[in-house]
């Protein structure tokens, strides 16, 4: 038995129902305990409930320990009490972990706890954070050192488990770091919409197919983007200034977008896109979706048609970079608060700047860099990436209106 005014680990589990932690607070404040640390977590109905107490020096451990059990098996529930060998506080986690899939199957966790095991990470708590589109488990882990080199090394040892196990796992830093995030900044084509622009004008032209060939190559960075870029321009001599509006009325929204755009907004962050493509085909969506920033190239129209040319500086992969350290300092905030995300080579720059870069159904090269890649076609797995909840998401569209699901096909 402990001594008196000794730490007591008490450990409730059972069905979960209104009233059962009133009921054991109620008992532990009649003998004047003290919380040292608490923690509750419910699984499909099923409650743990985990209480770290000091017992008033003067009270009698074994009628607390009695009035507690009694109260704990009225409620049809377990209780385990435990009074050696209670470990101290731990510090916070060092990362957090996020794994998608559809679904996340036992063999991949297995895997990533496995990896973490190997180099002496621990996995301190895991919860779920989404269940639509994808399924995601969000682990806070401590590595061994607590230092950056085990940084590399955990992100070493979550790289190769994605493909072998059809996961996408991130890994970022916990603490403060991991909730200061201020500025989103997306690329466009095949990110924030789907489709590349330039095709979609280039098939008003009857060049759509060559325009591809182009642009695949540029977005694997085999090409170099300025060029390539007038390349494609090129090819739109001719065509009428209006088929800029006709495109921009078609363009689609990569699915989870505006619920993306629409939380982060909620949250305060600011949201901003830097584009290889065209300001006067995205200025309409910008505006629409109430974006904070948006850069892009700008085409050259005389008497009403494409010159098949660009006016100022190329909007390429140097200028992504530029643009997201223009939007930070704009707002007053370290690059570190800053997260990007983009899908092409042409985004590698500005992935490398930013706080965190995100490879969104990427190409090689970005995914390569990237500090998480995702390749599930729903943009707002970027909020789980960033630790906001499906749960969180859907409440707040609840409370003003906007609560959708989609079916997934």
């Amino acid at each position: 038995m402990s001594t008196p005014g000794t730490p007591v680990l008490l450990t409730v589990t059972g069905p979960d129902r209104p009233g059962v932690t009133a009921r054991i607070m109620s008992v532990l404040a009649s003998h004047h305990a003290d919380l040292v640390d608490v923690e509750q977590v419910v699984v499909n109905g099923h409650l743990s409930l985990g209480l770290m107490v000091r017992v008033d020096a003067g009270a009698d451990i074994v009628t607390v320990v009695r009035e507690l059990t009694e109260q704990v098996h009225e409620l049809g529930m377990q209780l385990e009490v435990q009074f050696d060998d209670i470990a101290p506080p731990t510090p916070p986690s060092t990362h957090a972990v996020v794994i998608l899939g559809s679904p996340v199957t036992a063999s991949a966790f297995s895997a990533v706890a496995g990896s973490l095991a190997s180099i002496g990470a621990n996995i301190d708590t895991i919860r779920g954070i989404a269940d639509y589109p994808v399924t995601g488990l969000e682990l806070q882990v401590s590595t061994a050192g607590r230092d950056a080199a085990d940084d590399a090394r955990l992100r070493e040892a979550m790289a190769p488990l994605s493909d072998a196990h059809g996961v996408d796992i991130s890994v970022d830093g916990g603490g403060l770091g991991r909730r200061s995030k201020r500025l989103v900044v997306f690329d466009v084509d095949s990110t924030l919409v789907q489709g590349e622009v330039i095709e979609m004008l280039a098939a008003h032209a009857g060049r759509e197919a060559e325009v591809r060939a182009v642009t695949e190559r540029a977005m694997r960075g085999e090409l170099d983007f300025a060029q390539s870029l007038h390349e494609r321009v090129a090819t739109l001599a001719g065509l009428p200034a209006t088929v800029l509006d006709e495109v921009a009325a078609s363009i689609v929204l990569t699915p989870g977008a505006r619920t993306t755009i629409r939380t982060l907004k909620r949250l305060g962050i600011r949201c901003g896109v830097v584009s290889g493509g065209f300001i006067q085909v995205i200025a309409g969506l910008a505006e629409e979706l109430g974006l904070d920033f948006a850069r892009a190239n700008t085409l050259e129209i005389e008497d009403g048609v494409l010159t098949g040319r660009v006016i100022g500086e190329v909007v390429d992969r140097e200028a992504k970079a530029d643009y997201l350290r223009e939007f930070a300092e704009e707002l007053g905030i370290s690059l570190s608060q800053t997260v990007a995300v983009g899908d092409g080579a042409n985004d590698i720059d500005m992935l490398t700047a930013a706080g965190l870069g995100i490879a969104f159904c990427a190409k090689p090269a970005l995914r390569e860099v990237a500090d998480a890649s995702l390749s599930k076609p729903f943009l707002d797995t970027v909020l789980f990436v960033l630790g906001i909840t499906r749960d969180e998401i859907e409440a707040a569209d609840t409370a003003a209106g906007t609560y959708r699901r989609v079916p997934l096909v």
